[in-house]
């Protein structure tokens, strides 16, 4: 690079506020002794950040920014350019259209290595900036299973995962369980090799789930991590039925089956604690579907402290959970964590002098001294059968995986009017929607007032990385959001990313919730029949914290951002000011 360019860029640097006249100096100065550009030495001594040089080189020479982890790149593109080049150059290919490969890179200014890159493909090279530290997760990412037998990395991340895996039946009889030797297997074949690898990818991601999708042409291999799906890798589509086989194998499920789906389950012990996994298999048009949920067993006991409730909150829900008597309902969506929050209440009712009693579709933690039933349709277990038989063996505490119809609902209002403290979840956008919903099944609002003592509702949203994240000035749209006036100054954050997150910006997720306790002027708005907009007001009234008001909270703590409380959230109808 000419000096005269040298200089213009690192007055540039002076200019902008992103460097010093010392880093400047030391950094020419070591330039000159080690004949190595100046601009390396800048990000590798952190004179200037890999995230803002990225920017700043990408103004100046006119070249767009990409995160190459934000794109699925095929097999086809990856075996164009050889894994020691992409080491040694940090780039990585993205995509290729005709003629054209359009690759990533955090050194735009080795000319050289375009003109290697483009005899070793025959094609045109496109440049697009990205930072090093991206392209050495995504090298990590798409080149992990292919290249595991020949790279150092992919064999010691692999030594992670302990060598004992249990495999569980799936409605937990009583038998011996076989241990099976992951470290010893994944020298006999591939395929156990290549699933093993996915399962620990997912765990490294600490992801909830793992999915593996045929398609006509490929595999997709996804997983979800703080509730957003990620690409993780596609397969051939040759390997779709092998490593379908290979999981139900663990899962203890009939491989010969194809036509039905199965459940299953099986356990990994990972850093000397246990992994959980809940299998599920479905056919599809191209081959069968895998959703692989992944248990953390060390979440088993979180208090709700952990898992980000206020402290008004605890006093209201373990005020509600103290009574010898009633139901408890916590409701939200599929993914939302109820069933969390319910094993977190369970794990304060639970003493020696308590007999509590389960019944879920399936079970999601195995809980010493807690009796867990699995319900199991196919025979005729269902939550209604289940829950007369168990109101026979006297139980102070029952927890309902779910309430779906009718039948269920009025056993378990019968069981909280005759002495027992009952749990469950419904599925319903907000707690005051939850009073309807029981009059819209069909429950007379009488029962409700006398049997249900709180309803919570919530949302999950992502934690932001408390390493990396960055104080802002909160702009006029997000003062709006949070109901500040305009002219007020409110520090807030945002995400900026690392390698303790994965460059995303979050870790982890924090819950948001209202909670609606049944006061006498709410039971007397019940017995009206009120619609939910009127109990949610009253219930304001009284102190009650909505989903976005109780969003905004945790923007204003710091621990998640303006754009996670509106993915998850809508406005309070009496609030919305603009």
């Amino acid at each position: 690079m000419p000096n005269n360019v040298q200089e213009q860029w690192l007055q540039k640097l002076l200019d902008y506020g992103l460097l010093t006249k010392e880093h400047r100096d030391a950094a020419l100065k070591e330039s000159r002794s080690v004949h190595r550009p100046v601009l390396d030495l800048l990000v590798n001594r952190n004179y200037v950040s890999e995230r803002d040089m990225a920017i700043f080189l990408s103004q100046e020479l006119n070249m767009p920014v990409m995160n190459p982890l934000d794109f699925r790149i095929s097999r086809e593109v990856l075996d164009l350019i050889p894994l020691e080049f992409v080491k040694r150059y940090h780039m990585i290919p993205i995509s290729r259209l005709d003629r054209y490969l359009t690759v990533a890179t955090s050194n735009p200014l080795d000319l050289m290595s375009w003109d290697d890159l483009a005899a070793i493909t025959g094609l045109k090279i496109k440049p697009v900036l990205t930072t090093k530290g991206l392209i050495e997760e995504a090298i990590k990412r798409f080149y992990l299973i292919e290249e595991s037998g020949s790279t150092k990395t992919s064999e010691e991340s692999f030594a992670d995962i302990s060598k004992d895996v249990e495999t569980v039946s799936t409605f937990q009889q009583l038998t011996k369980t076989k241990a099976v030797d992951l470290a010893k297997e994944v020298n006999e074949a591939p395929v156990i090799k290549l699933t093993n690898l996915l399962i620990l990818e997912a765990i490294k991601r600490k992801a909830s789930d793992l999915f593996i999708e045929p398609w006509e042409k490929y595999v997709r291999v996804r997983c979800r991590v703080d509730g957003m799906i990620e690409e993780m890798k596609n397969l051939p589509v040759s390997m779709s039925q092998t490593v379908v086989s290979r999981i139900k194998v663990m899962s203890d499920l009939d491989i010969a089956e194809h036509r039905i789906p199965q459940d299953g389950r099986f356990k990994a012990k990972v850093h000397h604690h246990e992994i959980d996994f809940r299998v599920s298999v479905i056919p599809t048009s191209f081959g069968e579907k895998v959703c692989i949920r992944l248990l953390d067993k060390k979440s088993e006991g979180h208090g709700l402290e952990q898992l980000g409730f206020t402290e008004t909150e605890i006093k209201k829900i373990r005020e509600a959970s103290s009574k010898p008597h009633g139901m408890i309902l916590v409701t939200g969506p599929t993914g939302s964590g109820k069933t969390t929050t319910l094993y977190s209440m369970l794990s304060y009712l639970h003493t020696p002098d308590k007999n509590i009693t389960t019944v879920e579709d399936p079970v999601e933690y195995q809980v010493p001294g807690i009796n867990q039933v699995n319900v199991r349709e196919s025979v005729g277990l269902t939550f209604t059968s289940a829950l007369r038989s168990i109101l026979r063996q006297d139980p102070n505490v029952i927890m309902i995986g779910e309430i779906r119809d009718l039948e269920t609902m009025d056993i378990a209002i019968k069981s909280a009017l005759t002495g027992h403290l009952v749990l469950s979840t419904l599925h319903t956008n907000d707690a005051s929607s939850s009073v309807v919903r029981m009059v819209n099944m069909g429950i007379e609002p009488f029962l409700i007032v006398s049997s249900v003592n709180m309803v919570t509702a919530q949302r999950l949203v992502r934690k932001l990385c408390p390493k990396c994240k960055e104080a802002v000035q909160a702009d006029p749209e997000s003062l709006c959001v949070l109901m500040q006036p305009p002219s007020q100054k409110v520090t807030i954050y945002k995400p900026h990313g690392c390698s303790s997150c994965r460059q995303t910006g979050f870790s982890g997720r924090r819950v948001i919730t209202e909670v609606l306790v049944l006061s006498p002027s709410l039971r007397n708005l019940i017995l009206k029949k009120a619609n939910a907009d009127e109990v949610k007001d009253q219930a304001r009234r009284e102190g009650m914290t909505t989903l976005r008001e109780s969003g905004i909270h945790k923007v204003l703590a710091g621990d998640t951002t303006v754009e996670e409380v509106l993915r998850v959230t809508v406005a309070d109808r009496e609030l919305v000011s603009c």
